[in-house]
């Protein structure tokens, strides 16, 4: 479902993503793991169309997809920020944050979409017509999720969905975006500094170090110590808790 191969990006004089490549299954899940500046959400907002100043190849469904997105590839690919707070309108209802997408993309049904996509993530109906400050950090992260997922893509693109929540509501979301996945054969690619958030969602996983990516390995051989460079060595050391969760 998507192919990224050799993709450079650049700010200025400076190149922060030096020729990364990686290939994500129909309904798999990717993961890409990194200290902060590494490149890893520079690479992520590239495959999202919010970068249109990269070169290499980026495909989704096999076809090569331009700098510039044409509207439609918006509704097949979506994103989920970190900040669910930053990302959703503070003057907007929930009602107008889920429908605006809908309208965008001219699509029917609007009011059933709505209470679908509500109830999809576990939110219950009297939230739709609340403000994002009326709502709690998971329950806004649930809208965000909601907003993607309303028009019906293919893929999602995850940037550090859960670091801006409490740890006791993180694995909520995690298990959330999980049962998505499977229920709507998605794909996804997961950027975060956690590796266990990272193992906990993904089987494959990418290790990214100064705009590289340096090691590619799965998320059983990471538990098991079976890494190869040390930079994956070093995070798996500092990760607080690899195992499988309950």
């Amino acid at each position: 479902m998507i192919e990224v191969d050799k993709l450079r990006i650049s700010f200025g004089d400076r190149e922060v993503v030096k020729g990364v490549s990686f290939n994500v299954e129909r309904g798999g899940s990717f993961g890409i793991v990194g200290e902060s500046g590494s490149g890893k959400s520079t690479i992520l907002r590239a495959m999202a169309g919010l970068n249109e100043d990269w070169t290499g190849r980026i495909a989704f469904d096999g076809k090569d997809v331009p700098q510039k997105r044409k509207p439609e590839f918006f509704r097949k690919v979506q994103m989920v920020f970190q900040d669910p707070f930053g990302s959703l309108h503070p003057r907007q209802t929930i009602d107008r944050i889920l429908s605006e997408l809908l309208l965008v993309h001219k699509m029917d049904n609007i009011e059933q979409r709505i209470v679908k996509a509500l109830d999809e993530v576990a939110l219950p109906k009297a939230v739709r017509f609340r403000f994002p400050h009326q709502l709690s950090g998971g329950q806004r992260q649930r809208v965000a999720i909601a907003r993607a997922m309303i028009a019906e893509p293919e893929v999602l693109l995850l940037d550090e969905p859960t670091s801006a929540l409490d740890v006791s509501v993180q694995a909520e979301i995690l298990n959330l975006l999980s049962d998505l996945r499977v229920a709507k054969n998605l794909t996804y690619v997961l950027v975060s500094h956690n590796l266990a958030v990272i193992a906990h969602l993904c089987p494959q996983i990418g290790v990214m170090q100064y705009g590289e990516m340096v090691e590619e390995l799965s998320a059983s051989d990471l538990r098991l110590g079976k890494t190869v460079h040390p930079h994956t060595t070093e995070l798996r050391t500092l990760s607080v808790n690899l195992e499988e969760p309950a």
